[in-house]
């Protein structure tokens, strides 16, 4: 299984993650999936369909934000209100987990959160924000 790398203390992000991967995310803590990947980006990917299927047979909740090229206000704050209802820890995935990192800050960013905290949490996880800086606040 792909890494799970924390951002804070109850939001993960992963590359690409497959449906026989769910009982091991379910086991730790994942209680919401945020698929960022489009169907089709690559072959051999799995589809959204089958992840949720899994997801749910796990007892996952799940949801898709597909990016593709940049990430709108729309998509940043689905992503927001997703994090607001989720009873749990949250699991973004992506490829390489570049954009759901980006998702989860302008999503953050839109309910209050300090855009040198959130640059500072993603460079501890090995990702650049700072091209975001001007987005976040």
């Amino acid at each position: 299984m792909t890494p799970l790398i924390p951002l804070d203390p109850g939001t993960f992000v992963a590359g690409q993650i497959r449906p026989d991967d769910m009982a091991e995310i379910a086991a730790r803590g994942i209680t919401l999936i945020v698929n960022n990947r489009p169907d089709f980006e690559e072959p051999g990917q799995p589809l959204a369909a089958e992840i949720a299927a899994a997801a749910q047979a796990n007892g996952l909740a799940y949801c898709e934000i597909p990016i593709a090229g940049g990430i709108s206000a729309q998509q940043a704050e689905a992503a927001a209100g997703a994090f607001d209802e989720a009873e749990g820890k949250i699991l973004l995935f992506c490829r390489s987990g570049t954009r759901s990192t980006h998702l989860w800050a302008l999503a953050r960013a839109r309910r209050g959160a300090d855009a040198e905290t959130l640059i500072g949490q993603a460079a501890a996880a090995g990702y650049d924000l700072t091209a975001l800086r001007p987005h976040l606040r």
